[in-house]
């Protein structure tokens, strides 16, 4: 009996066994896919790795009284009166000597000193200082900068230095983790972290750059810093950020690394860099444009102009062209083909894809070298509109005429950016109306384009503004 009583309790164990599995196999859970992500990531090793090749830049701008009085020197005696009520007679108070400071990131890409950096980070510097991470200071040179794409490459003297893993920015994918280590507000090595948003971003007056936009927090400071993936290489330069406020609101963007180092080796060769250029004006294709040239969705870039004596007159391209492919790259975009025609070596030949009287044609296009002068190479990306963009980094909209009326002003137009350059230099923000430039009044977009591409190449020029009631001459100081 205990034997017989022992069998039956194993038999029901068993069965319980059984009936528990045939449960849980039909239960609905068990048909829930794997989760695609599991976990976070763990940052720590990378920043012990790659964390010693980043630096923080720091530079020193100075100009002395002379320059400044060589500034005021250019605006015109009778206009002086108009700087009575900011200080002074007849002239501002001038400092014996300006200094300048500005701190930015970088990181070692050689064993024997080259350092990558923003253009904007240098740009007009006087000396700068490299400081590594075990707090020696070095001076750097300046072996060559690219404004276009906003690279400037510095050489240090020092050697066996730690040097940052450089990886591909073309395998990157939207939604990988990536990692960015700099010097924001001047707190060297921090680090911060978050994902790709979304690739080949174009933005306004960036016509080469097919930005990485990230929600990684950069600040002032960043700037110049490098990009992570997980595998600790470098895919990416931390160079703007999109904000209302002047701080990190979520949104930043990186040069990709492969069009970084590209430039890198030109100006290690040639001290610059040696764009393609196509010699047209372009526009986008909205959804009223394409379906009045017989597309079935917007697409391309529209031609707007074709300048005298470019390749694409050459070529045989017309205004009303609709660029679809340039080689083997699809154009959905206007922004897009600039910066694939930008990656060509002058001289090489190139394919254009053209829609024309609703026919596909395909011409050949020798490329050309982009014009130093700034008005020409504005043509060679978007047609500039109310908002184009110019060499002095300003960007403008016409007046309306209620504000015209409330500053009595019969003329003007509005600052709307003001980006690194010239006018950033001299004093020129956001709001204020400019009225003449160079002497030449500025009755609207179209005539502050014409008055910039008459501009001389180096010198300084007057300015004259209106902010919020008060009319100003600014010294503009060309290269």
């Amino acid at each position: 009996m205990r034997r017989l009583h022992l069998v039956a309790s194993l038999w029901l164990l068993v069965m319980i066994g059984i009936l528990a599995g045939c449960s849980d196999s039909s239960s609905p859970s068990s048909d829930r896919p794997e989760p695609l992500v599991t976990g976070l990531p763990d940052f720590t090793l990378l920043v012990e790795k790659e964390g010693p090749a980043v630096v923080n830049i720091s530079t020193v701008t100075h100009q002395d009284e002379s320059d400044l009085k060589g500034q005021m020197e250019q605006i015109p005696e009778f206009f002086r009166r108009f700087f009575e009520q900011f200080g002074g007679e007849g002239a501002p108070q001038l400092p014996q000597e300006r200094e300048a400071r500005s701190l930015g990131s970088g990181f070692i890409i050689s064993s024997d000193g080259y350092v990558l950096t923003n253009n904007h980070v240098v740009a007009e510097a006087d000396e700068i200082m490299v400081r590594l991470q075990d707090r020696r200071e070095l001076k750097a040179e300046l072996i060559g900068a690219d404004e276009q794409s906003d690279i400037a490459l510095l050489k240090v003297e020092a050697e066996a230095l730690p040097v940052a893993d450089i990886g591909s920015s073309a395998n990157l994918k939207v939604g990988e983790w990536v990692l960015a280590i700099g010097a924001p507000f001047g707190f060297d090595s921090s680090v911060t972290a978050g994902i790709v948003s979304a690739k080949g971003r174009s933005l306004p007056s960036d016509s080469y750059v097919p930005f990485i936009q990230t929600d990684v927090a950069i600040n002032p400071g960043n700037s110049g810093g490098p990009l992570f993936n997980l595998s600790g290489q470098v895919v990416g330069i931390n160079s703007q950020i999109f904000s209302r406020s002047g701080g990190y609101m979520g949104v930043s963007f990186a040069i990709p690394i492969d069009m970084a180092m590209d430039v890198v080796s030109q100006l290690k060769e040639h001290g610059k860099v040696s764009r393609g250029w196509l010699g047209v004006l372009i526009q986008e294709v909205d959804r009223d444009l394409a379906e009045s040239f017989g597309l079935d969705q917007p697409r391309g870039a529209l031609v707007s102009q074709v300048l005298k004596g470019s390749p694409a007159e050459a070529a045989g391209v017309q205004p009303g062209d609709i660029i679809t492919r340039f080689n083997d790259e699809a154009i959905y975009r206007s922004s897009e083909l600039p910066r694939w025609v930008g990656l060509v070596k002058p001289g090489e030949d190139a394919e254009l894809t053209v829609i024309r009287d609703g026919d596909e044609k395909t011409l050949t296009v020798t490329i050309g070298l982009l014009p130093d002068d700034p008005a020409l190479a504005m043509r060679n990306g978007a047609a500039p509109g109310p908002d184009g963009a110019d060499a002095l980094g300003l960007q403008v909209r016409a007046a309306s005429g209620a504000e015209l009326s409330r500053l009595d002003l019969k003329a003007g137009v509005v600052v709307t950016e003001v980006k690194d350059g010239p006018a950033r230099q001299a004093g020129i923000a956001t709001g204020d109306v400019l009225v003449t430039l160079n002497n030449q009044p500025i009755d609207s977009p179209e005539a502050f384009a014409e008055a910039v591409a008459d501009l001389p190449e180096s010198g300084t020029v007057a300015a004259l503004i209106n902010r919020d009631g008060n009319p100003r001459f600014l010294a503009l100081k060309l290269k």
